[in-house]
């Protein structure tokens, strides 16, 4: 791809509490292969941001920004209250060089999504001339993912978080993954108009599509081929689960 890392900043949201692992330990520095989650994700970050890569830390912040920054350098922004991801966002906003032209957002917690997939997403963000490109993945068991909500023309309207779904938008199986494109002025605009009136009282970084959708943005949905990429790791399970993964990739390249 052509050297866009002056042009690109990747913010990664990894200032959870982790309530479900049921430990110790900050969500983000659980090892798979030995190796703290966050780090696959900053490695992939800055595959197309190079150093501007924005971490966004909360639960344990010292302790992630310490094991981080003995391993790369990344720029830190501090979320002190847990008041959802599009309030995580905004607290990363402050850090983003202002030569970048757009913004990439990820999550600290899903650290199985490749190179190639990120770099696919914003290629064909770019290519599209979109205002707000998102990774998707379709999955038999959608329960607890928020899902992709389109108009009667397949075009992208909205993303309902599980809580907030109706039965019907329940059975979709195309699911948001967390992971977006985004020309700068327009997240910057839309961070200022996301609300916490849902379920959970928090601003979800979702309200961002419904935003684009009002506001007549150019959006667009990219589905994954590997759903395997957009494992969230939230339990120990889910931990398993990631390493599993990951040891049958590197098992495969060898």
């Amino acid at each position: 791809m052509a050297n866009t890392k002056g042009d690109v900043a990747v913010i990664i949201l990894a200032a959870g509490l982790g309530t479900r692992m049921k430990s110790n330990k900050a969500k983000v520095l659980h090892e798979i292969l030995g190796k703290p989650m966050v780090m696959y994700v900053v490695e992939v970050a800055k595959k197309i941001a190079g150093d501007n890569v924005v971490l966004v830390v909360g639960n344990q912040a010292e302790k992630v920004r310490k094991v981080v920054s003995e391993q790369t350098n990344v720029l830190f922004a501090l979320q002190e209250e847990q008041l959802g991801t599009g309030h995580a966002v905004l607290c990363a906003i402050p850090q983003i060089p202002s030569h970048v032209r757009e913004v990439v957002i990820l999550c600290g917690d899903v650290p199985l999504l490749t190179e190639k997939t990120l770099t696919g997403l914003f290629e064909d963000h770019v290519k599209a001339q979109r205002d707000i490109s998102l990774l998707a993945v379709e999955i038999e068991n959608p329960t607890g993912y928020g899902r992709i909500l389109m108009n009667e023309n397949k075009q992208l309207k909205g993303i309902v978080e599980q809580a907030d779904a109706s039965a019907e938008q329940k059975k979709l199986k195309i699911i948001n993954a967390g992971i977006y494109c985004i020309k700068k002025e327009i997240l910057f605009d839309s961070l200022k108009k996301i609300t916490s009136d849902n379920v959970k009282g928090e601003f979800y970084l979702t309200d961002i599509v419904e935003i684009g959708y009002r506001n007549k943005s150019t959006m667009g949905v990219l589905v994954g081929d590997d759903w395997k990429e957009t494992v969230g790791v939230n339990t120990k399970q889910d931990l398993m689960t990631a390493e599993n993964i990951m040891r049958d990739r590197m098992r495969n390249m060898s």
